[in-house]
């Protein structure tokens, strides 16, 4: 990914010199496992830990590939050449490619997801915080973009919280499912090396046996792993979207911070855009388009093919720190969220009550009037608002057809905005517990 949306937290995780270092690990601790079986000399595993503070000369390895045209025995042979040949000899003893590779790449993922888990928490906190604060802060809900019922700004928030806590509990699934290692040689038969090589190896990364494998883990578990992203992702850009409506010039509800010094338009010196917003909405793109790959992975032929090699290598990086970023950008606009409560109100007040028109269309219910002839009542009035510009609940009170049905106090009574915010903490309770 470019560095222009990388943090250098998961950038590292993904630099050559990581990998090497993890490739490292598994072949050193595969030989102990070796050395404790009795296979190899303990002294030949013992000469392969004395390379652990080496630092792997990536473009030595590349010059070795340039020849061999194979990535893990330039490593191998470059390891080599620190320990020794004949102390190397029994190196990737019983081993297989794909049992470095695989095994080193669900380490990658798992430590990616502890630093996304990460931005996840400080977009929940966010989320939290400022749910909290606008608890009661009055806004106007909407569906298909139109004026609906009043809600608050904190329920949106909390909206929000809730929808990123079971992305959260996705990722923690998705982190298990991927936390699996694989030793067990060509075809994943054993043939060659015992599986209490692969149960120690594992042990020591921090992953369990895969249960079966072939020379690969099943790929099942990387698309799971990348769906589970662009389902984050996607949770991101709805949060995102929400913001750039509520920035909009006829809304101005709500705003990202506009920094001192900061241009909203290298023509227009009045602009304040809501860039980072519309930045997550492309970001999410970008960790979306992984997914499909992933999936198309799984299929592999017969017990091995590399058609899902070059995917990998592109997809595992550029979307895990594609992601990182953007969690960690979002949270930062949450943080610092400019709100509007009284652009809030005024919106919501814009068409003098009409919102109440529900509220109205039950009490004509409850005094006795037909569905059909209730809506009819309070539909023609709510088309003088639209229409006319009138006023809504003067219009409800100047109409016989209401009045008899509803004395004034219960059409005033209708248009109390506390009875929509009278349920808010229970959905907080719902959402937040207590």
């Amino acid at each position: 990914m470019i560095p222009r949306y990388s943090r250098p937290e998961m950038v590292a995780l993904w630099s050559p010199e990581t990998r090497f270092r993890i490739w490292f690990e598994i072949e050193a601790h595969a030989c102990d496992a070796q050395a404790a079986l009795g296979v190899i000399p303990k002294a030949n595993a013992e000469a392969v830990w004395r390379a652990k503070d080496v630092t792997f000369d990536v473009a030595r390895i590349d010059a070795i590939e340039a020849v061999t045209r194979h990535d893990v025995i330039a490593f191998l042979t470059h390891l080599a050449e620190h320990i020794g040949a004949d102390e190397a000899r029994f190196l990737h003893q019983g081993m297989t490619s794909s049992d470095v590779l695989d095994t080193a790449l669900n380490v990658q993922l798992c430590r990616a997801s502890d630093l996304l888990l990460a931005g996840l928490d400080r977009v929940l906190a966010a989320l939290k915080s400022r749910a909290l604060e606008h608890k009661y802060t009055l806004r106007i809900g909407r569906s298909h973009g139109i004026h609906a019922e009043p809600t608050t700004l904190g329920l949106t928030f909390a909206r929000f919280y809730a929808e990123m806590s079971r992305n959260r509990a996705r990722l923690v699934n998705a982190r298990s499912e991927i936390a699996t290692g694989a030793i067990s040689g060509a075809v994943g038969t054993f043939a060659n090396i015992d599986p209490a090589v692969e149960k120690h190896v594992c042990a020591m990364m921090g992953l369990v046996p895969e249960p079966i494998s072939t020379q690969v883990i099943p790929r099942d578990r990387h698309a799971m792993f990348f769906a589970t992203l662009g389902v984050i992702a996607s949770g991101i850009e709805n949060v995102a979207i929400e913001i750039r409506h509520m920035q909009r010039t006829e809304v101005l509800e709500a705003e990202e911070f506009f920094s001192p010094g900061q241009k909203g338009s290298s023509a227009m010196p009045h602009k304040r855009n809501p860039v980072l917003s519309e930045n997550l909405t492309g970001l999410a793109r970008l960790v979306r388009m992984a997914v499909i790959p992933a999936m198309e992975n799984v299929a592999l032929w017969h017990e091995r093919d590399i058609s899902h090699s070059s995917v990998e290598r592109a997809i595992g990086p550029d979307a895990t720190i594609t992601l990182d970023f953007a969690l960690h950008r979002l949270a930062g606009v949450i943080e610092k969220l400019v709100i509007y409560p009284g652009n809030m109100l005024a919106n919501l007040n814009r068409f003098r009550g009409l919102v109440m028109s529900q509220r109205v269309l039950l009490a004509l219910t409850q005094a006795g009037v037909s569905r059909e002839d209730a809506y009819r009542l309070v539909q023609r009035n709510a088309m003088k608002v639209w229409d006319e510009g009138a006023d809504f609940k003067a219009g409800l009170l100047a109409d016989p057809g209401v009045t008899a049905a509803l004395p004034p106090a219960v059409i005033e009574e209708s248009f109390d905005m506390g009875y929509h915010t009278r349920h808010v903490d229970t959905i907080f309770a719902r959402v937040f517990g207590g």
